[in-house]
């Protein structure tokens, strides 16, 4: 199993080696939660869950961490906006992101810590930095003495001389230096017993400890998009290698981000998409579709047209499939014949793509040579029903690792259940019984499917 991904530390693609053959260990930066996610954070969910589908897929062990951020500045000024408390707003968001996730369908990550369940590790490693001479306590904070990490920016490629300190405050000795615990300040309604005195984590070091927790202090591949490169995963790299002497992750592995409108997709710019109301718009298989088609590494453009691009994608994977059912029938697959040779090599090439720093886009193109040539061998008919069947087994198998196997379970048009329920929605609003109307949305999501009103009539699309 030979696995290449581009290191941004070294800034090249190379074979993954791992500490331990035929395993893989994964962590991947979670949100912060103090509102709900946009389609951009997403992004790195949705890279971690399809290569960790596609590892499994060929032979691979993998553990996938990914981590809850509910404490953090954003949470306190988000709680404080609204009027209530910053743990009660973190438990609302975070059940709330975990929600959003799995309707896209991907699976759960292995573990999922919280920051809140990891103080005890976060407070031990600062405390071993403070030891080591990392690091200096200065006022009920503490801080990382970044002159004392020779190599603090190579993981960014910038020049010390060039950064930008993340605040400025007389408690620190350099203007660099990064806070590992902060001191309870004036409107912050919770807060942690420490050594230091009552306070919380700096957000650097909560990341480190959540990681060496579940995956051991040098972890195969750390991920997250390309805006965590830094300060977040420069100072994380800097904390967690002055305390174990080790390298802290074998692998940077960071994805471009959403561009909404040519700007970068984020809350600050006001410029988003939320996962969930792209969800009840769009589908989960459109916004996977649509992920899949760039290359993790490549930002990505969020626009109408992409969404289209993406919809009228799955209409030809979704058709061809729908073509392919009606001829195999119940038949059992065969692996002998023109199709089922095609679509081996076709399964070789998705595979080696997915294995050459995960380009998806060259995976995807594999699976539509294969629905070219199983178009042509229907139009040319009669085909063998065997061979139809294995050719379609192999493009179902392949596009569940990006997600999209509901693809085939969609090919035939919505279940009788699905479409009554409709027809009691459209009754419902003639009504204006809007709540009934609403409810039964809800439960054809439940069912997989998801309503579009069109100018001509609503719509059931896969959810």
């Amino acid at each position: 199993m030979t696995l290449r991904l581009y290191d941004s530390l070294r800034r090249s693609v190379h074979d993954v080696e791992p500490l331990v053959p035929g395993r893989l260990g994964l962590y991947v930066c979670g949100p912060t939660v103090y509102g709900p996610i946009h389609v951009g954070n997403a992004r790195p969910f949705v890279v971690a869950q399809t290569l960790a589908r596609h590892l499994r897929r060929t032979g691979w062990e993998v553990r996938v961490v990914s981590n809850l951020t509910d404490i953090n500045d954003k949470i306190y000024a988000a709680a404080q906006a609204e009027g209530i408390a910053s743990v009660a707003l973190a438990e609302r968001e975070s059940a709330r992101y975990l929600d959003d996730t799995s309707r896209l369908g991907l699976g759960r990550p292995d573990v999922e810590p919280k920051v809140t369940d990891a103080l005890p590790e976060i407070i031990a490693m600062i405390e071993g930095l403070i030891a080591g001479g990392h690091a200096y306590a200065a006022d009920g904070d503490v801080y990382f003495r970044v002159a004392d990490f020779p190599s603090y920016g190579a993981l960014s490629g910038q020049r010390i001389d060039e950064m930008q300190p993340e605040e400025i405050t007389s408690k620190k000795q350099a203007p660099l230096d990064f806070a590992l615990w902060k001191a309870q300040k004036p409107g912050e309604d919770a807060a942690w017993e420490s050594p230091w005195g009552l306070g919380r984590p700096g957000w650097h070091i909560e990341c480190s400890a959540m990681a060496m927790s579940a995956l051991g202090e040098e972890i195969d591949i750390h991920g997250g998009g390309i805006d965590l490169k830094f300060p977040h995963h420069e100072n994380e790299r800097a904390q967690s290698e002055s305390i174990t002497g080790r390298p802290f992750a074998r692998t940077w592995l960071h994805n471009g981000m959403l561009r909404f409108g040519g700007d970068k997709m984020s809350k600050s710019l006001g410029n988003v998409d939320r996962l969930a109301d792209a969800l009840d718009r769009e589908g989960a298989e459109t916004l996977l579709s649509l992920f899949a088609r760039a290359h993790y590494r490549s930002p990505l453009d969020y626009s109408p047209a992409s969404l289209e691009d993406a919809r009228k994608s799955n209409d030809r994977l979704r058709e061809a499939l729908r073509r392919a059912a009606r001829v195999a029938g119940t038949t059992a697959p065969a692996a002998a014949g023109p199709l089922a040779a095609t679509a081996a090599a076709v399964d070789a090439r998705f595979r080696a793509a997915l294995d050459d720093d995960f380009a998806t886009p060259e995976a995807l193109a594999a699976l539509f040579e294969l629905v070219r040539t199983l178009n042509a061998a229907l139009d040319a008919g009669p085909a063998d029903p065997a061979d139809v069947a294995q050719a379609r087994a192999v493009l179902v198998d392949c596009l569940d690792v990006l997600g999209l196997a509901g693809l085939a379970a969609t090919a035939d048009g919505p279940p009788a259940a699905a479409v009554a329920l409709l027809q009691e929605r459209e009754a419902a609003r003639a009504a204006r019984d809007f709540a009934r109307a609403d409810a039964i949305r809800d439960e054809l999501q439940a069912l997989g499917w998801v309503v579009q009103d069109l100018a001509d009539g609503p719509e059931l699309q896969p959810a």
